[in-house]
């Protein structure tokens, strides 16, 4: 990839842009001896395996042993066959079942298809038969796939939920009572309020089983996280000493040359930079020009589609039409058959590029392509180094491109590679014990199978005072058997109204004014943000004003609009501390101490501003009068003492010094934990009424909490050291996108003091 990148870093500016130059080392593959039976054997040297990656027959080896398993390691690493193996084992042997999930349905018709692929070689006799049950089947697809009653089931979590666990006792018990091997794919993207939904209904799972006499074992695949082990015994209520951890990849992997590419400031010192959309393009068009196939990471479908026209005519303009015939934009909005289509383009060649979302971060197969561009930082390095998997086909060496964008993350990423490269990986979190969360669960299992005092092992120590809430709310029935307390759900299909990718059911509809079209909806909490009268909201490449926001049927209208401003909301905070948990003291400063608590945060949104579309700057602002929101939450806080606020006082803007603290600290911290920025909120008061001095908070911005600032809390010396590095780094004059300015400020920036918050983390950091 040598002339690749020597084309690249020879175009204008290129010197200045590239940052980062660094080749990470190819491995040889490495090898372990497993026997297998002779059929399957054979099937698998047809398709070119004669031998299992040593990681590949860890696993297998473990499964056999009656272990659980942990696999956490790259793409493209080959760890569908240490699933594959002991399912076909067990369905060749004795007719074993087993259950694969995964999170989305490309995932499960691109594993369906080579199970299928591999079951077909074996020939009749073999006992392995494959199925899809998805929610895409009609009712009469359903059926046919439980009369054919396969060894191996693919679904996703959400029909596990809707389908396979109330209707276990009728439709499923021929499926449980055999079911031997559970797969959890990409357990990692079980994190946050959809994994913590997701390790509930696995706890589910365990019930129905023990019901059924069933005791299957567990197999989970994960990118490479901080902690496997810990994370897969989360999701799966498994225990911790029951997985063998594999983490050492035996695949083998030719040099990758990773550029770091900085777009160059505009003129005007306001810290902001040349589109990474616009760099991103002009990297992939030179790359696909000068014959590298090529997959471009972005963040939003409209970005793929529009960039991935844009090359097209590009290459077009260079004289290269047949390579501009082969340029797409894949995302999950796409038919099945033309995702299906290009994901065969990109295998045999004849799409020579393409622009995608992270639906082809998970493991479906593209093959090997020459490089990958990330349009952006992804926000964390395991996404980062997923998506960079991609590229690279066996022992060749390939190229990865990260173009930053202009915010904190990406900006600090930019001046700090070492950090991606030699930091530690995140740490995904789920929280089965959330109180927002756990009791709708509770229920559902009370609705499959009776529930005794002794699901406390599957639910957690506050499974009696749940249980008891719930029955005094008429949610459960109390009665006595013979085999003692049971506690049945009062209403038939508990399932049916708990969805796994949110918390609470209040939504609005969003509809277009010319037809009544629905054009979306939206939680609550986020249209009062998003979908408020004088909104501008964009949806599928239109933009819209919002009309009216009825609260009282939950409606908003939309109409059409050719604004060339957007909109940001006001807002009023307040946070209460309702109880601490935990107390640390991490710096250097002994008396700052860092405390871990359940907080109420009540919010209202009290206006907005309309902004200037090029210019950033506002043009006006005006006021709404909408119900405030309350959040019951799991967070972090410290306090400034008194010294420490008189020194800064003196020197710069001390309120607007611990508010440019928090919006960095927030920033950064999916460096620590798997999250979006978006998935956490703060708040800093020069006065707190708990703690009688200035106060910095920040939250899960989910009910209940879902441990993202728990893992943050744990790890607070090393954001806050990430913290005051960013803010020194950044050469603005006065805070901008890149250090402390946030898009989601309900102060609209303001105050922002960015050197007096660096001298106030030096202060703690350094006593």
């Amino acid at each position: 990839m040598d002339d690749a990148v020597d084309s690249l870093r020879a175009g204008p500016g290129a010197r200045d842009q590239v940052v980062d130059d660094r080749t990470v080392p190819g491995t040889p593959p490495r090898h372990r001896e497993v026997a297998l039976e002779s059929r399957l054997a054979d099937a698998l040297a047809d398709r070119g395996v004669d031998a299992l990656y040593a990681h590949q027959a860890e696993a297998v080896e473990a499964l056999r042993d009656g272990q659980n398993a942990v696999l956490a390691t790259p793409t493209a690493s080959g760890k569908s066959l240490a699933y594959t193996v002991p399912a076909f084992e067990r369905a060749m042997d004795h007719g074993g079942r087993t259950l694969y999930l995964g999170p989305t349905n490309a995932l499960l018709a691109d594993q369906a298809d080579e199970l299928s692929g591999l079951a077909r070689e074996l020939g009749f006799g073999s006992r392995v038969t494959v199925d899809q049950y998805t929610g895409r089947l009609s009712q009469a697809e359903k059926r046919d796939v439980r009369d054919r009653r396969p060894t191996v089931l693919l679904t996703n979590p959400d029909m596990l939920h809707y389908a396979l666990l109330p209707h276990a006792h009728r439709l499923w018990d021929w499926f449980v009572e055999g079911l031997e091997l559970v797969v959890v794919d990409e357990v990692h993207e079980y994190r946050g309020v959809f994994g913590s939904h997701v390790s509930l209904a696995l706890r589910r799972l365990a019930r129905v089983c023990e019901r059924f006499d069933a005791d299957p074992d567990w197999v989970c695949c994960s990118a490479t996280v901080a902690n496997p082990v810990e994370h897969a015994s989360a999701v799966t209520g498994q225990p911790e000493s029951s997985f063998a951890a594999v983490t050492e990849d035996g695949s083998g992997t030719g040099p990758k040359r990773w550029l770091t590419w900085n777009p160059p400031e505009t003129a005007g010192g306001s810290g902001r930079r040349r589109s990474a959309h616009v760099e991103s393009k002009e990297v992939f068009t030179d790359l696909v020009a000068n014959g590298h196939q090529t997959l471009v990471f972005t963040r939003a479908r409209q970005a793929a589609e529009r960039y991935a026209m844009g090359a097209a005519d590009d290459l077009r303009d260079r004289g290269h039409p047949d390579l501009a015939d082969g340029v797409a934009a894949y995302h999950a909005a796409l038919t099945h058959d033309r995702r299906r289509e290009l994901e065969a383009g990109l295998r045999d060649g004849s799409v020579r590029g393409a622009w995608t979302t992270n639906a082809l971060e998970l493991g479906v197969d593209v093959g090997g392509l020459d490089a990958v561009v990330l349009d952006g930082y992804p926000g964390t390095r395991m996404e980062s180094f997923q998506r960079a998997g991609r590229a690279g086909r066996g022992d060749d060496s390939s190229l990865v491109v990260l173009v930053a964008g202009e915010d904190q993350l990406d900006q600090y990423v930019a001046r700090n590679p070492e950090d991606l490269f030699d930091g530690d990986p995140e740490r995904a979190v789920v929280d089965p014990a959330n109180e927002e969360i756990l009791p709708d669960h509770v229920v559902c299992a009370a609705g499959e199978n009776w529930l005794a005092r002794d699901d406390e092992r599957h639910f957690g120590d506050t499974f009696p005072d749940v249980v008891g809430e719930l029955t005094g709310d008429g949610r459960l029935e109390r009665r006595n058997t013979r085999n003692g307390v049971r506690w049945t759900p009062t209403d038939g299909s508990p399932q049916q109204d708990v969805h796994l990718r949110t918390i609470g059911d209040r939504e609005v509809t969003l509809l277009d004014e010319r037809g009544d079209d629905v054009v979306g909806t939206l939680p609550l909490s986020d249209a009062l943000r998003d979908a408020h009268p004088g909104a501008i909201y964009h949806h599928q490449g239109e933009t819209f004003e919002v009309a009216d926001l009825d609260l009282e049927r939950d409606v908003a209208t939309l109409a059409r609009t050719w604004a060339d401003y957007h909109t940001r909301v006001l807002t009023e905070k307040d946070v209460a501390v309702a109880a601490d948990h935990d107390e640390r003291h991490p710096f250097a400063r002994e008396d700052v101490p860092v405390r871990y608590a359940t907080l109420t945060v009540t919010e209202r949104v009290t206006g907005f501003e309309r902004r200037d579309a090029q210019r950033g700057e506002t043009i006006d602002r005006r006021s709404l009068d909408l119900p405030e929101q309350t959040l019951r939450t799991r967070g972090l806080y410290y306090t400034v003492p008194p010294d420490v606020e008189a020194d800064l006082r003196d020197v710069g803007d001390f309120p607007g010094a611990i508010h440019a603290a928090e919006h960095a600290m927030i920033s950064l911290l999916p460096l620590t934990v798997l999250c979006d920025r978006g998935d956490v909120g703060g708040l800093s008061t020069p006065l707190h009424p708990h703690t009688g001095a200035s106060t910095v908070f920040v939250y899960d911005g989910h009910p209940g909490g879902v441990g993202l600032t728990r893992a943050a809390y744990d790890d607070v010396a090393a954001l806050t050291e990430r913290t005051r590095r960013l803010l020194r780094d950044c050469d603005c004059a006065d805070g901008c996108p890149a250090c402390v300015q946030s898009p989601q400020c309900g102060n609209a920036n303001e105050p922002l003091d960015k050197d007096t918050a660096a001298r106030l983390l030096t202060a703690f950091l350094d006593g």
